[in-house]
């Protein structure tokens, strides 16, 4: 699986750490949903912090079509609105 964090670069994860990225992707959505900001920050820096961690980072000379697009480090619970809705950036 290939996640990029938007402004920042394309990590490969392996395919049994999809399962655990929908879970965070869930919960950034339920925070959005119940518009608890100090949840959604929690929970989105937990999601982007598993992908810098899990992850491996893709060389600035390789680009592949990204399974999972997320949002800049620093989006907003306003804006995060946007992106995190439904099924979320990751879909069931």
């Amino acid at each position: 699986m290939i996640a990029r964090i938007s402004t920042e670069g394309q990590y490969r994860l392996a395919d049994e750490d999809a399962a655990k990225l929908n879970e965070l992707d869930n919960e950034v959505v339920a925070a959005v949903d119940a518009g608890d900001e100090a949840a959604y920050a929690q929970r989105f820096s937990a999601m982007l912090d598993f992908v810098r961690q899990r992850g491996e980072p893709l060389g600035d000379d390789e680009l592949e079509e990204s399974d999972a697009i997320l949002p800049p480090p620093d989006t907003t619970l306003q804006e995060a609105a946007h992106e995190f809705t439904g099924e979320g950036l990751i879909p069931d």
